[in-house]
């Protein structure tokens, strides 16, 4: 490697140093996670979600209580009109007004107020079990997105390794070339192993940050601001060492899994949509009452003991005393044909309520093959993460080996660059193995209920 190859390449390995070192503040994987239970849009939607059936939940309930209504109303009339209170025509400017209170309570409707009120409790506890799903899924999302950070990074500080190395043997190559001892081909594959690296080093990187960028996304973090994640202290085979029995994962998570709740809630609540529906075809009843008074100033009255005959306007106090009334009554309503509407509510509700039921077993049956898919690709994790570590190990030892044989000519350059490459592909193998094992058992963790972490 000539001097302007290697001073590239030292300018080249400063600033990934220095961009990497601005980085000062380092997140943890539970400060990712709370994170983003604070900033995610979507979470914050699914909780207004439950704040607005919540309302209409507590609504539901007001309106077993009667209603109260407070009228009044002022008419001021020019020319002849004809005054309601005084029961006269006036050929003048009269002012009248009343004012009433009336009250209204339903005493039977086929109990579609109770029912109601049950359905909205299923549905708001269906809403609630829709953010904890929002709530698990954002979570499970932010650790894979942790860990393909980690994988990056431990796959950029590998590819850098291999790039200080292929630097080294490209130094050493170029030397002897210089002297003689080496041929150009020889030269020319120290140099195509660098630029492997080289690539290799980039595409990491590239990796990287595109794993940053999908991290802070799910955090709502400013993708211009720089942060490092802290590295757990974790040994995957010893993470992945408990058992799991695919139908003992199954009936735990049938428990506690937002999904299987989300569907069942919305099972009740179609099931008692039936019931209001049904309300429907029942007679109502409902009981009232109201009080009233009102004042014209059209109203006169003889003055007493007058001669000849004069005429006063009756008081403000006399007329609404006078003018007051109150009554109470019950009312009955009995549907008897209404266009068949009635019976048309009550068949789309059983239909939903048909839906619903299919959509929890659909639910249940989802998760059963999602549990028993995760056991499996839990088993295929263990066992490529055993092998590439075998894989990786039988690598070194060939490539150490050889790396001896070369250093006193037995073993040609091609042979050793092949071998090099092959540890290279190892190394990286072992690295994503790992973090993919990592990934499946905080899988079974997630449907297991259990808080992830490491």
């Amino acid at each position: 490697m000539n001097l302007k190859s290697s001073s590239l390449f030292l300018v080249f390995m400063l600033v990934c140093g220095l961009s990497r070192g601005q980085a000062q503040e380092k997140i943890t994987l539970e400060q990712a996670i709370n994170l983003a239970l604070t900033n995610n849009i979507q979470l914050k939607q699914a909780k207004l979600n439950v704040a607005l059936t919540a309302e209409e939940y507590k609504q539901s309930k007001w309106a077993l209580t009667p209603s109260l209504n407070a009228n009044s109303n002022l008419n001021y009339s020019l020319g002849r009109s004809f005054d309601q209170l005084s029961g006269q025509a006036f050929d003048q400017s009269v002012t009248s007004g009343n004012g009433s209170l009336s009250s209204s309570v339903v005493l039977f409707q086929g109990f579609q107020r109770i029912n109601q009120i049950s359905q909205n409790k299923y549905l708001l506890a269906a809403d609630k079990s829709n953010a904890e799903k929002a709530k698990n899924d954002l979570i499970l999302n932010v650790v894979s997105s942790y860990l393909q950070v980690l994988n990056a990074q431990d796959l950029v500080e590998t590819a850098k390794q291999q790039v200080t190395f292929a630097s080294m043997q490209l130094d050493r190559e170029q030397k002897l070339f210089d002297v003689g001892n080496k041929t150009l081909a020889d030269l020319s594959q120290a140099k195509a192993q660098f630029a492997t690296a080289d690539l290799n080093l980039t595409n990491a990187q590239n990796q990287s940050d595109l794993a940053f960028l999908n991290l802070a996304q799910l955090l709502e973090r400013d993708p211009g601001s720089p942060f490092e994640v802290e590295k757990p202290l974790v040994d995957a085979l010893k993470a992945s060492e408990n058992t799991y029995e695919a139908n003992a994962v199954y009936q735990t998570a049938l428990a506690t899994y937002p999904d299987i709740k989300l569907a069942e809630y919305r099972t009740l609540a179609a099931k008692k949509g039936v019931s209001v529906a049904r309300g429907g075809f029942s007679p109502r009843i409902s009981f009232g009452g109201n009080l009233s008074t009102g004042y014209s100033s059209g109203r006169i009255q003889l003055i007493s003991g007058s001669n000849p005959p004069a005429f006063e306007k009756i008081p403000l106090n006399d007329q609404l005393s006078s003018n007051y009334s109150r009554g109470v009554g019950m009312s009955l309503s009995i549907p008897l044909w209404n266009g068949n509407q009635a019976r048309s509510v009550v068949n789309r509700a059983k239909i939903s309520y048909q839906n619903a039921t299919l959509s929890e077993q659909l639910a249940k049956n989802n998760l059963n093959k999602v549990i028993n898919q995760a056991l499996y690709d839990l088993k295929a994790a263990k066992k490529r993460f055993e092998s590439t570590q075998s894989a990786y190990n039988s690598s070194k030892e060939a490539f150490n080996v050889v790396e001896q044989r070369y250093t006193v000519g037995l073993v040609n350059t091609l042979d050793y660059y092949q071998t090099q490459v092959n540890l290279n592909k190892a190394a990286f193998d072992v690295i994503q193995a790992k973090y993919d094992l990592l990934f499946k058992t905080k899988v079974i963790d997630f449907y297991l209920g259990k808080p992830i972490n490491f």
